[in-house]
């Protein structure tokens, strides 16, 4: 078991689709203990997968088993490639501060290489970070202010240009409903095409 102060690794590869679109981009997943399933957003009480649910299928437990308790990984995984949307985590490595999920207490040791990222996926066009600490990672590699929750800012980093989208955390330590949450997400949704 690690201990508070270990430098954690990022447990999984980026989730890249051919021509990917957009880039959806949190911190760092959870303690192993407290994942569903072997992908991004695993923690059940995460709120990530019941808002794409409810925006593109009117459901907010579309992607859930509720005999098995996890989200369903092989239909989070088909809907992503569907849609051209990626995914992936602003920390590499990590320290937790204080042992647990908080962003306000975990320490990024090394951050993504957005640069390298991109250049190698020149189709995507949207990165969007779904957390404060995330977004600051973000707009520390583009050089500009952090857009405010729902506002976007055109950036660019090495050649790439790019639309750097802000969201509202999908956690449920984020003081906000989540269908209000679901509001935002749809408009981006639907701001960049992927919503019919």
């Amino acid at each position: 078991m690690s201990q508070a102060n270990d430098i954690e690794r990022h447990p999984w590869p980026p989730f890249i689709p051919e021509n990917a679109k957009m880039l959806i981009l949190g911190t760092f997943p959870p303690k192993p203990e407290k994942w569903s399933m072997d992908f991004f957003y695993p923690n059940k009480i995460n709120d990530m997968w019941r808002i794409i649910g409810l925006i593109f299928f009117n459901k907010i437990n579309y992607f859930w088993d509720d005999s098995k308790k996890c989200f369903i990984v092989n239909k989070i995984k088909d809907f992503l490639q569907c849609k051209k949307i990626a995914l992936w985590d602003t920390a590499m490595e990590v320290r937790r501060l204080k042992d647990n999920a908080s962003d306000k207490f975990l320490d990024i040791v090394t951050p993504i290489d957005l640069e390298k990222i991109l250049s190698e996926n020149p189709s995507i066009k949207a990165i969007v970070t779904t957390g404060e600490k995330a977004s600051e990672v973000v707009s520390n590699q583009a050089n500009i202010c952090i857009p405010k929750i729902g506002e976007q800012s055109t950036c660019c980093i090495g050649t790439h240009n790019f639309d750097f989208y802000r969201m509202p955390s999908t956690s449920r330590a984020y003081p906000l409903k989540l269908e209000k949450k679901a509001d935002y997400y749809r408009s981006l949704f639907l701001h960049l095409g992927i919503i019919d």
